[in-house]
């Protein structure tokens, strides 16, 4: 591994000069830490850049502006490794937007590289094994100490070689255009951010197939768990845990939920025990008809006909064919359920990048006539 050397930014004047410094770049390797495994709102803690073969750290939880920042940051050609969580916080953050994007686990995809994670990647290619001693640590804490801040510089010391090694070989297989469309379409998707909660969102899991009794009491039950998780600041998940709302609801609906309560780790009785034994008993005894239901949604159609079912199986075979001859997992060319709506419709090309329309089109114009 490389001599790990990096600048940690916690004041107005670095944050102006390295906007000066970023200012004079065109492309850089970007990261981000957050805090979404220890507290109940994300927040955007750390920023991670290297370019001209420097590292810096950019404190974003300090009283900085960074409103230049943001914007420099927008004007530049961005190198990261799974860049839709951050994007995504960026976008929420700042209303952030990239130009232009290099994601190496988009480009690693279309290689047909099983293991995808940045980790394994600079293992394969470079023989570099990152740690990984402060991967879930707590971004938030403030100082960070000095293994939090190696971890992350690390993030980034190695994705221009990383990037120069994948393209390399993307470039042998004249497959830019395909990255250059996932990358365009990953800034895109991020422009949403994160979705905020809403009477649906309580519909976890396997809830969809809970009867309407199991349903009312997984309501009450996240709605208590998101009620304790905000006010102790913690992960939802962390309070309990998505398997143990569903167990807990299908128990509901059989009439025995006392019994499955009982089989929880003995810490959750200790702690939740009131509070989580209320709400099995709100849902025991909702009124059903209060439960939020899904929006009927007017374009729904029935199942597949048989001719539809029949070019359904058609289209997943020439996919899978195709996915074989080019050694990449066939949900890239089209994902199940474009695949399915392929079959009601294959001029239905909504959800396709240009790319994956070329591969499938010899099949699905074989297909017209069905």
């Amino acid at each position: 591994m490389e001599e790990i050397s990096y600048e940690f930014i916690d004041t107005q004047e670095g944050v102006d000069k390295l906007c000066l410094l970023l200012a004079k770049e065109d492309e850089l390797a970007l990261d981000s830490e957050a805090d979404n495994l220890h507290h109940y709102d994300t927040r955007l803690c750390l920023v991670q850049l290297r370019f001209d073969k420097k590292t810096y750290l950019l404190d974003v939880l300090a009283d900085l502006n960074l409103d230049e920042f943001w914007k420099t940051l927008g004007q530049k050609h961005l190198i990261m490794h799974g860049s839709d969580f951050d994007l995504r916080l960026f976008r929420d953050f700042s209303n952030f937007k990239a130009a232009s994007l290099f994601d190496s686990m988009l480009a690693s995809q279309l290689l047909g590289i099983k293991r995808i994670g940045l980790a394994a990647l600079l293992e394969e290619f470079f023989d570099i094994k990152l740690p990984k001693d402060s991967q879930k640590s707590d971004w938030s804490q403030r100082p960070l100490t000095e293994k939090m801040l190696r971890y992350a510089a690390n993030d980034v010391q190695y994705l221009f070689q990383l990037r120069d090694s994948l393209l390399g070989k993307i470039k042998e297989l004249g497959r830019e255009d395909w990255l250059r469309q996932r990358c365009e379409y990953q800034i895109q998707t991020a422009l949403s951010g994160f979705p905020d909660n809403d009477k649906h969102s309580w519909r976890i899991g396997k809830s969809d197939k809970l009867d309407a009794r199991g349903q009312a009491a997984l309501y009450e039950l996240w709605h208590w768990r998101e009620s304790l998780a905000s006010r102790l600041d913690r992960p939802p998940f962390k309070v309990l845990g998505n398997d143990f709302l569903i167990s807990l609801s299908e128990a509901t609906s059989e009439g025995n939920w006392e019994y499955v309560f009982e089989s929880l780790p003995i810490g959750i009785r200790r702690r939740k025990r009131q509070g989580l034994v209320d709400a099995l008993k709100r849902g025991e005894t909702r009124d059903l008809g209060t439960v939020p239901r899904r929006p009927q949604r007017v374009d729904t159609k029935g199942p597949l006909s048989q001719a539809e079912l029949d070019r359904q199986e058609s289209i997943k075979l020439y996919r899978n064919k195709r996915a074989d001859e080019l050694s990449i997992d066939p949900t890239l060319i089209a994902t199940r359920s474009i695949v399915a709506q392929l079959a009601r419709d294959p001029k239905n090309l909504d959800g396709l990048l240009e790319w994956q329309k070329e591969l499938l089109m010899p099949c699905l114009n074989g297909n017209l006539s069905s």
